[in-house]
């Protein structure tokens, strides 16, 4: 169970950065209102991505015997590293808004590394959800994609 309350904490920690995406993508969507419809839908989808992610996570967290997470706590390594170079969305230039979005890509990409770098005891079936998750980010990032 010790390693479980580790994979767990892990997991809740990739759920935080999801959240903070999901509500980034949404701000930004909402903050510029001269956004290309095909930019803010693209944003909106982005969202739903992560809402996607968060229901696989915690699926996983409630099959070892954890609770969801449901409040914003700052804890965990991988947690503290997001925070550490999260950035605000919220300006009103677009091209400041999409480097910052491009910035908090990266960060949540650099998250999910260090999550399966930082725990080699994940299961299998975690490791490759972790995996295929990142790979997904990975994609999106791609030039030409966005």
């Amino acid at each position: 169970m010790k390693n479980n309350t580790r994979i767990i904490g892990e997991l809740s920690d990739l759920i935080r950065i999801n959240n903070d995406r999901i509500v980034g993508y949404e701000k930004a969507a909402h903050e510029e209102v001269e956004h290309d419809p095909l930019v803010r839908n693209a944003f909106y989808r982005i969202s739903s991505d992560s809402r996607s992610f968060v229901n696989d996570l915690h699926s996983e967290i409630l099959r070892l015997g954890g609770s969801p997470v449901t409040h914003k706590t700052v804890s965990g390594k991988i947690y503290q590293f997001w925070l550490d170079r999260k950035v605000d969305y919220s300006g009103a230039d677009p091209v400041a808004l999409l480097a910052a979005l491009e910035y908090g890509e990266e960060s949540i990409q650099a998250a999910y590394e260090l999550a399966l770098s930082s725990e080699p005891d994940f299961p299998k079936n975690i490791r490759r959800l972790v995996e295929k998750q990142l790979l997904i980010l990975q994609r999106l990032h791609e030039p030409g994609v966005f």
